[in-house]
């Protein structure tokens, strides 16, 4: 009698993040021999876990033995392509995959609404999954928000998913494909990350539709210049639903005289913009964009109505902390890049004190001089090199400071500012250099407003 031995597939993870825990214990759950590679600490949490569900993992170092012998790899977001342990898999051939990829596989009947783009994702999630929670829809948030996917699915499965996905994640899918896409947007950004080529990046977000069919819906901004640009290059067959502020749509959404409508197949909803409790132009893009996507779902149009109007607004984004004698100071400490922090300068209706910095991303700050010159009174550096930013507003702010705490820009911005003025933290750069994370920026942040 000849003895069969069934090896179960090998799967190695690079990075114990979030995403890279996640899919451990899925592939655990689903019999493959899982090894977790870390080349730096694993926090105490996600060593737990691992621990919990008895996986093999190393941190501060990769066995390149314990690596290469894998069937498949999936890398955390945050490894670079340029990593010379990812070019040594590569060029074995061994297949890397997404942690969202990975996840894909295992998510049975339940549908998914991912939402990507450079600018207000994390708002129209958080948006859309608000609208699919007040359905009473059997739903959760997932991704860059929320648990990751995998362990989602791992450990408590839904019928419907919606998901913040980043460009990262997308560059490493192959059978991934939403119900529902939400391309916010698309400005420069990460372009350290593809080579300082825009369109690799462009190609990136688009790719969250590549995979979509007929039966789906893909919802984008009709005034978003890269967007409609690029959309004609890719075949992409699922059915469109374009979003507007400048011109009236027949199928999708837009905005006239304070009023959104949004049309899906045979279903229209009207909602008066004073009602969205989430102020700001580019705030009214998030919200039509998440009404669509609560249309696509068969959501009543009543539902979407209360969820757009009970939204409270995110920490971290466009966050009003408090005013301190007539001066309002509000935190948009994940304003990461310059579009982000363009948005939050459009909105702002009172003279501001801006404060700017951190580790910039390739920045073009000149975007922003129009919106500095009608609004900004003065500008406060936050971050350990600041040469580039003083470079670029020297001839349009009279006042500008150099500062390298969050306390001690606050004391700074309060400093400069009179009664009736706002203070806004929007710092259009990453915040590694001074804090461990945008989080930790705007908790130093507000702790240092409420010390005034």
């Amino acid at each position: 009698m000849e003895l069969v031995i069934t090896m179960s597939k090998r799967l190695v993870i690079l990075g114990a993040g979030e995403s890279g825990v996640g899919t451990a214990i899925l592939g655990r759950q689903q019999g493959y021999d899982v090894f977790v590679s870390d080349g730096g600490p694993i926090k105490e949490k996600y060593q737990q876990e691992l621990n919990k569900y008895e996986i093999e993992w190393e941190a501060n170092q990769h066995t390149e033995e314990k690596i290469l012998n894998a069937d498949e790899v999936m890398k955390s977001p945050g490894i670079p392509e340029k990593n010379e342990l990812v070019k040594k898999i590569r060029k074995k051939g061994i297949p890397v995959i997404s942690e969202i990829e990975f996840a894909y596989r295992y998510k049975g009947n339940s549908k998914i609404i991912g939402i990507t783009g450079s600018n207000g994702k994390t708002t129209t999630t958080s948006l859309m999954y608000h609208i699919c929670k007040t359905a009473g829809l059997d739903c959760a948030l997932v991704g860059n928000i929320g648990y990751s996917f995998a362990k989602q699915i791992a450990e408590d499965p839904k019928e419907l998913y919606v998901a913040e996905i980043s460009s990262f994640q997308l560059d490493d899918i192959q059978t991934f494909r939403p119900d529902v896409a939400i391309l916010t947007n698309i400005s420069e950004d990460h372009l350290d990350r593809y080579d300082y080529r825009f369109e690799n990046y462009i190609h990136s977000k688009f790719r969250i539709a590549e995979n979509q069919t007929a039966q789906d819906y893909f919802i984008y901004c009709a005034d978003d210049p890269v967007t409609m640009q690029y959309l004609e290059k890719y075949s992409i067959k699922s059915n469109p639903l374009p979003f507007s502020m400048s011109k009236e749509l027949p199928q999708g959404g837009f905005i006239r005289n304070g009023q959104m409508t949004v049309t899906v197949d045979d279903e229209k909803m009207q909602m008066n913009v004073s009602d969205f409790t989430l102020k700001g132009k580019h705030n009214q893009n998030n919200t039509m964009a998440a009404a669509l996507g609560g249309v696509t779902m068969g959501i009543r149009k009543e539902k979407i109505r209360v969820a757009v109007q009970t939204f409270e607004s995110l920490a971290h984004r466009m966050e009003p902390v408090s005013t301190v004698r007539g001066v309002e100071f509000i935190n948009d400490s994940k304003a990461t890049n310059v579009n982000s922090t363009w948005f939050a300068l459009e909105s702002m209706e009172r003279p501001t004190i801006l404060i700017l910095g951190g580790v910039d991303k390739g920045n073009d700050y000149s975007v922003l001089l129009d919106l500095v010159r009608e609004k900004v009174k003065a500008i406060v550096c936050l971050g350990t090199d600041n040469g580039k930013i003083q470079e670029a507003f020297k001839n349009d702010v009279q006042l500008m400071v150099s500062t390298s705490s969050a306390e001690e820009a606050v004391k700074a911005a309060f400093h400069m500012a009179s009664p009736g003025d706002t203070v806004l933290l929007s710092p259009a750069c990453a915040s590694f250099d001074l804090f461990k994370n945008y989080e930790d920026r705007g908790d130093q942040f507000k702790q240092a407003v409420r010390e005034l």
